[in-house]
C-alpha cells in the first residue's frame, strides 16, 4: 500500500508530533501571536528539500514554498454574531493548538521523508490576497508559477467555498483538482502532470447536485432583500451561497444577519454559518470539507500509485 502524507492549508492543519530536526530548531509560537511565526531562512527550506531529494532542477524547487511564505496575508478576524461562529478567542486556542505549517516546516519535512506527498491548497488567503471585492481576489504570476511547479512533483487539489469555475478562471491550471462548494463541486485534472505515467479517469463528484433549483431561488431572494445593506454582495458559488460584509458598515452587520437569517427561514433545506466576514448559506447534507477530503485522498491515493 502507498503511504500517504498530506500538506494542507493552516486552518486544517493537524499537528505533527515533534521531532529532532535534521538542520535548525524553529522559533516556537508565541502565546496568542497570529500568524504563528514563519521561519525565515531560505537557506534551511533548501537544505530541507535536499532531504527529500526534490532539487533535480537546479535549486529552483523551494521558490513555491517562498512565493506562499511571502503571498501568505494576516488574517482579518471577524466579529462572530451566529451561534455556531468562532469566537476570537476559539481562534487563538486553535492557533496555540494547531501552529502554522511554515513555522514547522523541518517537522514536517521529516515525517514525510520516503513517503508520497499529497498538496490540498485554500484559495483566498492563501494563494490570493484577502481583498475587498470577491471578484478581484486574482492570484500572482509568480504565485500560479509556485502552484504549477507543486503540482508537476505531488498531486495538488485546491479545496475553497468559492464555485469551482471561478475559482478555475483565477488559477487556470488544468493538471490540479478543484474542490469547490466547500468541497461539494469536485473535479479532477484534465491535463495529466509530470508526476503520473497514467490517465486517471475522470472524476466528477457533486454530491448536492439535487439542491441546485432551491439554491438558485434563495441566492434571487438574497440579492434583492440585501440591497438595502450598502456594500452586501451575494455570491452564487453554485452549489452554496456567499454573503460578503467586509464592506458593510459595522453597525448594520447584524441588521444584516437577521435579514438573512429571514430569508433562509422560507429555505428549510439550506443552512447558514459564518466564515471570516462572510455568512455562507449551504444545502442542509451530510457533507462538508471534512468528507470531500475523504474524497480526494481516495482519488489522489489512486493517482500516486501509478507513479
Amino acid at each position: 500500500m502507498t503511504k500517504l502524507s498530506i500538506v494542507v492549508p493552516e486552518e486544517m492543519l493537524v499537528p505533527v508530533p515533534a521531532l529532532p530536526p535534521a538542520t535548525s530548531t524553529p522559533s516556537p509560537p508565541q502565546p496568542g501571536s497570529f500568524p504563528p511565526p514563519r521561519c525565515s531562512s531560505s537557506a534551511n527550506y533548501k537544505n530541507i528539500l535536499t532531504h527529500l531529494e526534490l532539487h533535480g532542477n537546479g535549486g529552483r524547487s523551494s521558490s513555491w514554498m517562498e512565493t506562499i511564505k511571502a503571498s501568505s496575508p494576516t488574517h482579518v478576524r471577524s466579529v462572530p454574531f451566529l451561534p455556531n461562529a468562532h469566537s476570537e478567542s476559539d481562534e487563538s486556542d486553535w492557533n496555540k493548538r494547531l501552529p502554522s505549517a511554515l513555522s514547522r516546516f523541518d517537522e514536517i519535512t521529516t515525517a514525510a521523508k520516503g513517503k508520497k506527498i499529497a498538496m490540498f491548497l485554500d484559495y483566498d488567503g492563501t494563494l490570493s490576497p484577502i481583498v475587498d471585492d470577491p471578484d478581484s481576489a486574482f492570484m500572482s504570476d509568480s504565485m500560479r508559477e509556485a502552484v504549477k511547479s507543486i503540482a508537476k512533483y505531488f498531486p495538488t487539489a485546491i479545496v475553497t467555498g468559492r464555485c469551482r469555475d471561478k475559482v478555475f478562471s483565477f488559477v487556470q491550471l488544468a493538471e490540479l483538482y478543484y474542490a469547490g462548494s466547500h468541497g461539494m463541486d469536485i473535479k479532477g485534472p484534465t491535463k495529466w502532470p509530470k508526476h503520473t505515467n497514467a490517465q486517471a479517469k475522470a472524476v466528477l463528484c457533486q454530491p448536492a447536485s439535487a439542491f441546485l433549483p432551491v439554491i438558485n431561488e434563495a441566492y434571487n431572494v438574497l440579492v434583492e432583500k440585501t440591497k438595502v445593506f450598502p456594500g452586501a454582495k451575494v455570491e452564487n458559488n453554485r452549489f452554496c451561497l456567499s454573503v460578503h460584509f467586509r464592506c458593510v458598515d459595522e453597525k448594520i452587520w447584524n441588521g444584516l444577519a437577521e435579514e438573512v437569517r429571514s430569508v433562509l427561514a422560507a429555505f428549510p433545506d439550506l443552512k447558514l454559518t459564518q466564515g471570516r466576514k462572510v455568512l455562507e448559506i449551504r444545502p442542509s447534507i451530510e457533507w462538508d470539507k471534512g468528507k470531500a477530503l475523504e474524497f480526494l485522498l481516495k482519488e489522489l491515493g489512486k493517482l500516486i500509485s501509478r507513479h
